[in-house]
């Protein structure tokens, strides 16, 4: 019986990686977590993967001692990992790394970005994204051009590590990680003509599982390292975008996801594929049913408040901000380009010098639900069911004046789940994998903190200024006339 099991979520980031056990009714049992070091020069960002590993063994060791510790009976049922989109390295045939982490920030191979492009064209139309310079597939050309696809090279992408020293053997990757390396999504298979036109062998790549399914059991040389029994089932999992969307219960179509941390990403279900023309948007196949997971992440967020505002009380700032009446408008973006809800690399924030802390932060608050409206107007153009309701996760949604701000600017009920994560969603995939049921798994594990519902009154109040924002974004020449116009639209109804 599932019940009387616990499940374990693995989330390897950037900075840490984070492992956390649950009951069957979503009651922590243990977490832990352990620093991960990175080095970065200029368009380089890599991780030694052997920390990786030595992380999350510790980190699971720590998790399971703490639960045998509470004499919980309960057996483990299973666990899954995530880990960063577009992380990927070269391992030997058994799996042991040859290079460095290549991370998903990495853009050492943005000139063959074009190339990967051009190669696939008609499949990347088909599954509705464009080649970017951070993701896989260019850095896979990088290690081409330089000579490394040699004496049984293989690409392995983050999470793969883990995995593969969790069963003792190399083990297939998962279909959600291997979206950014040119997996073909719809026919669930590596698309060997466009390798033969980027002169790849195949053999280089990994065998591919969907998420969710059995990849293998834990070994014996990783019980005795991380406490986990031998033959616990280990789970082919998802990026921590997907991951953080499973941890909130956004499961089902019209649901979504709103992660507001340094960055804001969002993620959704749909029942077809959604083809965004500007090609911010794209979609992960989902671990349930023939559903798909389009979102995009935006590079606006809660990091452009820790930089203009360090050290400050955001509780008083916020108590300030929420008497401001006249909201001067603001795009909250602390560095160059925009990749969610519009593809601009040129573009630049504005707003962020006003003089008075109180007016300045509340312009930032505003800015970044603009944002996010703006996201949703973007899905509802590209054809997605966005009548929530959205639950908010993430660093800025402990801030509940920021987070009635946003419901009312979106117009739909936003859930606050109450420990919503990465390693969470997870900890649901496992569960789901076991009852073939990931949806229901959802149900049971992730627990709800509250619901805010929309002051329409207030939708209505904001509609105006969202007009404003996208005129702004018009003239600047990012946002496609399009979008303005259909996000002009939708606004003129909220406000009717």
């Amino acid at each position: 019986m599932s019940e009387d099991l616990a499940w374990i979520g693995v989330d390897l980031g950037t900075q840490s990686v984070r492992a956390l056990a649950v009951a069957d009714d979503g009651t922590p049992l243990a977490a832990a977590s352990r620093p991960l070091t990175s080095h970065r020069a200029g368009p380089r960002h890599e991780q030694d993967p052997e920390q990786w590993w030595s992380a999350t063994s510790a980190a699971l060791a720590e998790v399971t001692a703490a639960i045998a510790a509470t004499a919980d009976t309960r057996a483990i049922g299973g666990l899954a990992v995530c880990a960063t989109s577009g992380t990927v390295l070269l391992t030997g045939p058994d799996g042991t790394p040859r290079t460095p982490g290549l991370m998903y920030d990495d853009i050492r191979a943005g000139d063959l970005a074009d190339e990967a492009q051009d190669a696939g064209s008609d499949l990347w139309g088909r599954l509705a994204y464009r080649m970017q310079p951070a993701w896989a597939l260019p850095k896979l050309l990088w290690w081409r051009d330089h000579g490394l696809l040699r004496d049984g090279a293989r690409l392995a992408h983050q999470p793969d590590v883990i995995t593969t020293r969790l069963v003792g053997r190399p083990v297939a990757a998962d279909s959600s990680h291997a979206l950014k390396t040119g997996y073909d999504l719809l026919d669930e298979c590596w698309p060997l003509d466009v390798l033969a036109r980027l002169h790849l062998d195949p053999a280089v790549l990994p065998p591919v599982q969907r998420a969710g399914s059995l990849l293998g059991t834990v070994g014996t040389a990783a019980a005795e390292r991380t406490g986990l029994p031998p033959g616990t089932p280990v789970v082919a999992g998802m990026t921590d975008g997907c991951a953080a969307q499973l941890g909130a219960g956004a499961l089902e179509p019209g649901e979504w996801n709103a992660v507001l941390g340094t960055t804001l990403a969002l993620k959704g279900v749909s029942r077809t594929l959604l083809h965004d023309p500007t090609g911010a948007v794209y979609s992960h196949r989902a671990p349930h049913g023939d559903l798909w997971l389009p979102g995009g992440a935006s590079s606006t967020g809660a990091g452009v408040i820790s930089e203009l505002f360090p050290d400050t009380d955001l509780d008083r700032l916020t108590a300030a901000a929420a008497r401001v009446h006249d909201v001067p408008l603001c795009y909250p973006l602390a560095g160059t380009g925009e990749r969610f809800p519009f593809v601009a690399p040129d573009a630049r924030g504005f707003g962020l010098d006003i003089p008075d802390p109180a007016t300045r932060f509340a312009a930032v608050c505003h800015g970044v639900a603009h944002v996010e409206r703006l996201c949703f107007d973007l899905l509802h153009h590209a054809g997605a069911d966005v009548s929530g309701p959205v639950s908010t996760t993430g660093g800025g949604a402990r801030n509940p004046w920021w987070n009635q701000l946003r419901c009312d600017l979106l117009g739909v009920p936003v859930r606050v789940p109450a420990d919503a994560e990465a390693a969470l969603g997870m900890a649901v995939l496992a569960a789901g994998a076991h009852d073939r049921d990931i949806a229901g798994a959802a149900k049971r594990i992730v627990r709800l903190h509250r619901t805010l519902e929309p002051d329409l009154t207030r939708t209505a109040a904001l509609a105006p200024a969202h007009r404003a924002f996208v005129d702004a974004l018009e003239q600047r020449g990012w946002l496609d006339p399009g979008l303005a116009g259909h996000a002009r639209a939708r606004t003129e109804r909220n406000d009717a």
